[in-house]
This record gives structure tokens, sequence and C-alpha cells, in this order.
């Protein structure tokens, strides 16, 4: 009996932390869009516009000039990058809180810590691009970021709720 509570402690105290290698990787895939030049990182945004109206284009059969995508494509390109922001911070939030969660950090706790976490990456994150050529620090952008953050934050809140009193909580109470 002694040797599998002792296998679960051991378990629990490597797995624990394992549990923010998703929040490390998200981090690092951030940072690395943020280390793109900025003719990189519009061109990579344009594609992603182009895509999609191609797909809105064929779904709907809009059947749409050239001219028509390419004014298309111009009138949601901030909105695609801006979206972008706002996922990634979503990802990072959902990521981050989620373990915090899986270690008791609960209700407005889990609000303050996750996002002064993932807002101070996001300064952090704007403060470094200053320094890369073609990019600029935005306050807009880290206000995207934040509102991203609380979306995944919240979203972990209540599938966390909703978890513990659909599943665990009726499981603990079963003799």
């Amino acid at each position: 009996m002694k040797t599998k509570a002792f296998i679960r402690l051991l378990l629990r105290f490597i797995l624990k932390p394992l549990s923010f290698i998703p929040a490390l990787l998200i981090m690092y895939m951030i940072f690395s869009f943020s280390a793109q030049d900025g003719a990189t990182s519009a061109n990579l945004s344009y594609r992603v516009s182009r895509k999609a109206v191609s797909i809105a284009d064929r779904a709907l059969d809009l059947q749409l000039t050239d001219i028509q995508v390419t004014r298309c494509i111009r009138k949601i390109h901030y909105y695609v990058r801006k979206l972008a922001h706002f996922s990634e911070y979503f990802l990072l939030a959902v990521t981050l809180t989620f373990p915090l969660y899986v270690y008791g950090v609960r209700g407005i706790w889990l609000v303050i810590t996750g996002g002064i976490l993932c807002t101070g990456f996001a300064a952090l994150d704007e403060l470094h691009q200053y320094f890369v050529s073609g990019r600029s620090c935005s306050a807009r952008d880290v206000l995207i970021d934040s509102c991203g953050s609380l979306a995944g934050i919240l979203c972990v809140r209540f599938f966390g709720y909703i978890g513990r009193k659909t599943i665990f909580e009726p499981l603990s109470t079963r003799r």
C-alpha cells in the first residue's frame, strides 16, 4: 500500500510541473512570430487573409475577380492581424491557467494570476517587437492580447467549474 501511495506522490511531483510545457511552447511560438521582421510578418498575415478570402469565395460561390479579391484582402488584413493577437493570447491563457487551476488556484486569484502573467508577457513581447526591424510596440496590441487572455482565463474557470460540479463532486460523494 505504501508503494502505491509513493508512486502516486512521485507521479504528481513529476507530472504537475510538466503541465506548464504547453504554455511554454505557446510563449515560444508568440516570441518567434514577434521576432519576424515587419515584411515577413505582414506577408504571413497577408497570405492568411488571402486564404480566408479564397475560402469564402469558394464557399459562398461569389466568383470574385482578382481586383475584388485584393480589395477584400485589404479590408480584412488589419482584422486578421488583430484576431491573431487575440487567438495567441487566448491559447496562452488556457495553457497557463489550466495548470494553475490544477495546482488549486481558483476564483478571482486565477483571474488575477493568469491575467498578470499573460498581460506581463504581452507587454514584454511588444517591447521585444520595438527592437525588431520594421516592427513597433503598440499599447493597443497589449489591450487586444489582454482581452484574449481574459477570454481564455474565463473559459478555464467555466469549464473547471462545470467539470467540478458535474464530474468530480458526484464521484466524491459516492460511497
